[in-house]
């Protein structure tokens, strides 16, 4: 659904993300992770069309629906909890509301052969079949299962959202981005402001979604239990993994340790060169001054190729 193709971001000169590329398929369950200040929020207001890339492009689908929590969100009206959560629907208001006037507007006409009035009819059952497909009668249902599932009770329902704090502001916000029912999620740390039963509930909430998730969390439990690919950032570029997160922690710990193994052999093999070149040169002879040199340009090469290695782009 969304393609990521040779992005950058430059800050001053400097990459933060140099080059990177991944796709987002439906159903697709991500865990973007990395250190602080890597650019994994940065990737995501990217995704959502907040930010554009310095370089590269993000390629969507057409039609395909974004939704976007950030860590934080203020609200600055006067809904409820409910009504707020139900803006989700605004849309389906809005065709519930078009279908009345429609009907008033039929009701007062007299001219039942006319082309027109066959046409308003036409436009009626359309909208009113739509309607219908939407479900409308299961918003109320809808709403109190995601209010309830991310910890709310129902007498907190009718609560002013701009008395809440900031956690229940945010828990808000997730509900109503649930409930708006997007093609990709894009879930910057979702389980901040939840205790455990709620964090339990979105873990199979999500599970069970129907579009993509792409989630930024220091919860390791929770992305372990939830996403089935893991997109690390490092040094600006990305090194990708199918499985859960502890087959991603595994996986990139046997990388590093076998880095680590490449790097000491190396120096050994440096190293090695090196007393070689010392003892010839204790042999003050023009063949071994001749062969102590050419060890020398040997070694040279070595150093150069002595720098850590970059990361893979994809492992299996």
């Amino acid at each position: 659904m969304i393609s990521i193709n040779n992005v950058s971001v430059v800050f001053g000169g400097w990459y933060l993300l140099d080059g990177v590329s991944f796709l987002i398929n439906k159903k697709d369950r991500i865990g973007l992770t990395g250190r602080n200040g890597a650019g994994k929020s940065t990737t995501l207001k990217m995704l959502a069309g907040l930010q554009a890339p310095s370089e590269g492009s993000i390629a969507m689908a057409s039609n395909v629906k974004i939704g976007y929590l950030p860590q934080t969100k203020v609200y600055t009206d006067g809904n409820t909890v409910r009504k707020e959560a139900e803006k989700a629907f605004a849309d389906l208001f809005e065709l519930k509301d078009e279908v009345e006037r429609l009907n008033m507007e039929l009701a007062g006409r007299e001219d039942y052969d006319s082309p027109a009035y066959m046409k308003l009819l036409d436009k009626i059952h359309e909208k009113t079949e739509l309607l219908s497909m939407r479900e409308e009668g299961n918003i109320d249902r809808e709403v109190e299962v995601v209010l309830k599932g991310l910890g709310f009770l129902e007498e907190e329902f009718k609560k002013s959202v701009s008395a809440l704090s900031g956690g229940q502001k945010t828990r808000v916000a997730l509900g109503k981005l649930l409930l708006t029912k997007p093609d990709v999620l894009l879930l910057d740390e979702p389980t901040n402001h939840l205790d455990l039963n709620s964090i339990r509930w979105l873990e199979t909430y999500l599970l069970n979604y129907d579009g993509a998730v792409l989630i930024v969390s220091h919860d390791r439990y929770f992305l372990n239990r939830v996403v089935s690919k893991v997109i690390e950032i490092e040094h600006g570029t990305i090194l990708s993994f199918q499985g859960n997160y502890s087959a991603f922690a595994e996986k990139k710990k046997q990388l590093r340790e076998a880095k680590i193994r490449e790097y000491l052999n190396q120096q050994a093999a440096i190293r090695h060169q090196e007393a070689v070149i010392e003892k010839l040169r204790s042999f003050n002879r023009e063949k071994s001054i001749k062969r102590a040199e050419s060890r020398e340009k040997l070694l040279e090469k070595m150093e150069r190729l002595d720098k850590p290695m970059e990361d893979t782009q994809e492992l299996h």
